[in-house]
């Protein structure tokens, strides 16, 4: 039997901070494997302008910031990625012309995005080569389909999204990055039975679901790994008795494929907020969190050996 140590992570959003310490998690942790399993990306741009007098102006996180030196734009730069924000440097005449062009803005999101993707493949192979760890990322729901080439291009990292794969000699993993339905219409969505075919014709491929890991970046419904804030139609948090009310915004489907296949262990994100472990039959399915705004990477570490679990531990750092 092989023993195995994986370093499992997910919602990273863009945080160089985390991501950068889901690299070094191989050496500290000694995992063999390193599984960042959806929604690698940012969600906005955080402009640094150039002014007249050489100074740099940045309307950072709401607040307005005066960048007087290059070592104050270099500070900037490094807290806007390392939050999961994407700086970008720029005259004001673009500014203003950025700021009449919403079409424009987009084509610029998505091309740094797909650019800061692929500044990481390069990264993870430059930190990774020659050590033995394999490294695994895939797309999440919330992940434009542009960044997919940077991803199916990296020379060392592995992109498992809708494959059978082989973490080592023994244990095959499955990967969905898509979700069901979310109230924000995200670029991989699906309805519950498109969600369903999709895992069923890689879980059909398997050899021993006894050995297998189900990467699915959507938890099962109706379970601890899955409670969201309950949202009005204004998407704003609904409150009752001052007291904020949890819904269930799991999947129907990755619930039934796993009651259906029952693997060794289900790997999910996508909730931040439902950190935690539950048993479905005979699998262990866990969801690590999330707080990347902060810096914080929580991650699952645990042991498969054969068809055991043979250790298991929710982690942050």
């Amino acid at each position: 039997m092989t023993k195995t140590t994986i370093y499992f992570v997910t919602d990273v959003h863009g945080s160089d901070r985390c991501f950068r310490k889901f690299l070094n998690a191989g050496k500290f942790y000694q995992a063999q494997v390193l599984i960042l399993g959806g929604d690698i990306t940012g969600k906005m741009i955080i402009p640094i302008i150039k002014q007249s007098d050489d100074t740099w102006t940045s309307p950072g996180f709401g607040q307005e910031m005066r960048l007087k030196s290059q070592k104050d734009v270099d500070e900037a730069v490094k807290a806007f990625r390392d939050s999961g924000a994407y700086p970008y440097m720029t005259e004001k005449k673009e500014y203003e012309d950025l700021q009449a062009s919403p079409e424009t803005v987009k084509k610029l999101f998505t091309k740094i995005m797909s650019e800061n993707v692929a500044r990481w493949m390069d990264l993870a192979e430059e930190r990774l080569k020659g050590t033995g760890i394999k490294c695994y990322v895939s797309p999440g729901n919330d992940d434009e389909f542009e960044i997919d080439n940077a991803l199916d291009t990296a020379k060392y990292v592995i992109n498992p999204e809708e494959k059978v794969v082989m973490v080592d000699d023994e244990h095959e993993m499955i990967t969905l990055g898509y979700a069901n339905h979310t109230p924000w219409n995200s670029p991989r969505e699906a309805d519950e039975d498109v969600l369903e075919k999709k895992i069923e014709a890689m879980a059909s491929k398997v050899s021993n679901m006894r050995k297998t890991i189900f990467n699915l970046h959507v938890p099962p419904i109706n379970t601890i790994l899955d409670q969201a804030p309950k949202l009005d139609e204004t998407l704003k948090p609904v409150t009752s008795g001052g007291q904020l009310q949890m819904t269930s915004a799991g999947s129907t489907a990755t619930r039934k494929m796993i009651e259906k296949y029952q693997p060794l262990v289900g790997m999910h994100g996508h909730i931040h907020e439902s950190k935690g472990m539950v048993k479905i039959g005979k699998t262990v399915c866990f969801n690590p969190g999330s707080e990347y705004g902060s810096g914080i990477l929580k991650g699952l570490l645990c042991q498969l050996d054969g068809e055991k679990i043979k250790s298991h531990l929710l982690v942050s750092g």
